[in-house]
């Protein structure tokens, strides 16, 4: 299908955002220029340095945070409570309700979605198994290991069978098992043309997972493209990216 027929499933559209510093200070500017795009079926890495703004750009996208002007669309639209209902969202900290079993945890958040009851057991049990927590169902939350809270945060994104999924650093702080669990999720979800935004520091999964590349770099996205395009002369994403950085720094240098 080619680009000009595929639906954008966001559009985001020239973002700034300050934050207070000090009562005798001015503002210091986070987002200085955020413009991007993600179509339908694209799996886009969502990269750059730490402090460039990745999360911040995420918060103000689902409106966590409030963006000082410019604007976001989710399906041609601005975010609404409709439309809300089609995003599934994994922050990079997840807080979850510790008390709560596995099974409760996501029936907490079908039930959010106003989705018919009796479709839940189902869905759960099939999200669960996909994310290989079916045993652990009955476990409290507050007896998951790290990686098993980032595949139940997984599993509550995609409970709902979104139409776009946003991932902040999925893999962060997750031992090589974890890793190995949670990629092949992501790898799954590619599989089956998921629309997925992935923020991640980790260049090798992005090149593994990714077919487009954002990059963002001290507030402004320097780089909106196929991931293809942009590793074409050298031989991983690494070695392009590093090359990048250095040509960027010296234009700001001069």
């Amino acid at each position: 299908m080619s680009s000009e027929n595929q639906a954008k499933i966001l559009e985001v559209k020239n973002i700034k955002k300050s934050f207070p510093t000090d009562f005798y200070k001015p503002s210091q500017l986070v987002l200085k220029d955020i413009t991007f795009a993600v179509e339908q079926g694209q799996f886009v890495g969502f990269i750059g340095p730490n402090g460039a703004g990745k999360t911040t750009t995420i918060k103000c996208l689902l409106e966590f945070v409030f963006a000082d002007s410019g604007q976001a669309l989710f399906f041609g639209e601005e975010l609404s409570v409709e439309n809300r209902a089609r995003i599934g969202f994994l922050p990079e900290r997840p807080y979850f309700q510790e008390f709560l079993t596995g099974f409760e945890f996501l029936k907490l958040h079908w039930k959010l979605s106003h989705k018919k009851s009796d479709q839940f057991e189902q869905k759960a049990m099939e999200i669960l198994r996909q994310v290989k927590l079916d045993h652990a169902k009955d476990r409290k939350l507050k007896d998951y290991s790290k990686g098993m809270l980032q595949r139940i945060g997984i599993a509550q994104a995609l409970i709902t069978d979104p139409d776009f999924l946003i991932f902040d650093e999925p893999m962060s702080g997750l031992d090589p098992d974890g890793r190995i669990l949670i990629k092949q999720i992501l790898r799954s979800l590619r599989q089956s043309k998921h629309t997925v935004l992935m923020s991640s520091h980790l260049l090798e999964d992005v090149e593994e997972l990714c077919d487009h590349l954002v990059i963002v770099h001290a507030g402004s996205v320097v780089y909106s493209g196929p991931l293809s395009e942009f590793k074409k002369n050298f031989s991983t994403l690494e070695e392009a990216y590093s090359q990048f950085k250095i040509n960027l720094n010296q234009g700001f240098d001069q």
